[in-house]
């Protein structure tokens, strides 16, 4: 075969051979220059691929972290006030007690409350403070009122479960 090869290569004349070989070097050097485009387009797409998996991973493991301090601390204490007590207790720590106007008990772990006009602030400290009694906001309506800062709210609060 390498011989057939060369004798076709020397039945070529002079002209020809040179042609062929510097269209082959051409050809090889375009081949060349497009692989390495391709392969630096690529590196370019990795580096930015990179940076964003090294921030995921970076959060992934703050996140990790954060999971195993959780799993690790004692479980809350739920209070063994009546609940209705505890809200009632915690509107008028929060200063939303005047506020108040209705608080309905559905059933022992339930507690919607009705409140007028209150600051939106208080409001959130209220909910804050109950969230840190273990009793959680389960449905909620808020209604701005005329006056700036001031909200109108229906909300549900349940007990939170062991």
């Amino acid at each position: 075969m390498k011989a057939q090869l060369r004798r076709l290569w020397e039945s070529r004349a002079p002209r020809e051979r040179t042609v062929i070989a510097v269209l082959t070097v051409v050809l090889g050097v375009g081949l060349y220059l497009w692989l390495v485009q391709s392969a630096e387009r690529a590196r370019g797409q990795l580096r930015t691929s990179v940076t964003s998996l090294r921030v995921q991973a970076a959060r992934l493991e703050q996140q990790a972290a954060e999971y195993e301090r959780l799993r690790s601390a004692p479980p809350a204490a739920v209070s063994s006030t009546e609940l209705r007590a505890l809200v009632q207790a915690q509107a008028g720590a929060a200063g939303v007690a005047r506020a108040l106007q209705r608080i309905d008990t559905p059933d022992a772990n339930h507690v919607q409350v009705v409140l007028g006009a209150v600051a939106f602030a208080d409001w959130l400290a209220w909910v804050g403070g109950l969230q840190s009694q273990q009793v959680r906001l389960d449905a909620c309506r808020i209604e701005a009122l005329s006056t700036a800062g001031l909200v109108s709210v229906t909300a549900t609060f349940t007990r939170a479960k062991q």
